[in-house]
């Protein structure tokens, strides 16, 4: 089944707001979608977003991704519209973070010793509202298209 233009707008600007933030602060970064996770004994998984952030090094320039050599992504985003994702579906990668966006709006996952629990805020940007600033930019962008959300952001981060 294709999935609905909601659920790739969704992932799109939570991809946007997250490179925003770290170009916001001159950080480096690789980001990927598509991209399939897999480790043979423990099935495969397809994040909408993936950033590598702490180790942007270990994949840059990288035509694939050792699943079970290399570290795994950072941050993971996942738009649930239709569908039902939970954290612990990251369990076997160890990815240190999880957002899951869904209606009721964004939910943080940190991996903490041997499962997720659920955080108010990002280890990667710890003094933002992530749920607030982007229901905000989500709400910009229904009214008014997602490049007026997005440059105003923008704006935003460089007062």
């Amino acid at each position: 089944m294709s999935p609905l233009p909601i659920h790739g707008r969704e992932a799109n600007i939570l991809a946007d707001v997250v490179k925003a933030l770290l170009d916001s602060e001159t950080r480096n970064y690789e980001a990927f979608t598509p991209i399939t996770m897999n480790i043979p004994e423990a099935g495969g998984i397809e994040p909408d977003y993936c950033f590598y952030i702490d180790n942007w090094q270990a994949v840059v320039g990288k035509a694939r991704i050792d699943w079970q050599g290399d570290p795994p992504p950072d941050l993971v985003i996942e738009i649930d519209v239709t569908t039902y994702t939970a954290a612990e579906d990251y369990a076997p990668y160890r990815v240190p973070e999880v957002w899951l966006f869904k209606k009721s709006g964004l939910k943080i996952y940190s991996w903490r010793g041997e499962s997720y629990q659920q955080q108010t805020r990002s280890r990667y940007f710890g003094e933002i509202d992530l749920p607030t600033l982007i229901g905000n930019v989500l709400q910009v962008a229904s009214a008014q298209g997602t490049g007026v959300a997005l440059r105003e952001l923008r704006q935003q981060l460089m007062k």
